[in-house]
């Protein structure tokens, strides 16, 4: 039963992490095409700022690792 609270919460924290990915990126997507309609040049710029996010996801799994780690599953 314990384990099933463990696996839960690791799942929890890495849902919440994807979708606050999901929703910070597409509302820099949003802002990111509408800047490079009238300045081509912030591609780069863009590129970055969209990329920034997906650290959320890799911090959010390394969380849900470490819960299921130190609770003592494998």
């Amino acid at each position: 039963m314990t384990m099933m609270w463990i696996v839960l919460s690791a799942a929890a924290v890495l849902s919440v992490a994807a979708l606050a990915t999901a929703w910070a990126q597409s509302k820099i997507g949003t802002a990111g095409a509408a800047a490079l309609a009238e300045k081509p040049e912030l591609a780069g710029t863009i590129i970055v700022l969209v990329a920034i996010p997906e650290t959320m996801v890799i911090l959010g799994f390394i969380v849900a690792v470490l819960i299921i780690l130190r609770a003592g599953g494998a």
